[in-house]
């Protein structure tokens, strides 16, 4: 958890510090992440390819949310 004095001293740094410190924190989240993925490994893909019934129903909500906007 992250304590309260850290989001007090945060809160008063200058608006660059603040940009710099979010840089800092995406690069080191965007690191973990490659960590998730090894190399020389399989991963399932999902695909719509024949996904009738997911097509169906997004078609039957686009058409509902159009019909909402015009009505």
């Amino acid at each position: 958890m992250v304590s309260s004095e850290l989001i007090s001293t945060l809160r008063e740094l200058s608006r660059s510090d603040k940009f710099y410190i979010i840089q800092i924190l995406i690069s080191e989240l965007a690191q973990q992440e490659t960590d998730l993925i090894k190399p020389d490994q399989s991963y399932p893909v999902s695909s719509p390819y024949d996904a009738v019934e997911a097509a169906d129903t997004m078609l039957k909500v686009l058409q509902a949310a159009k019909a909402q906007d015009h009505g």
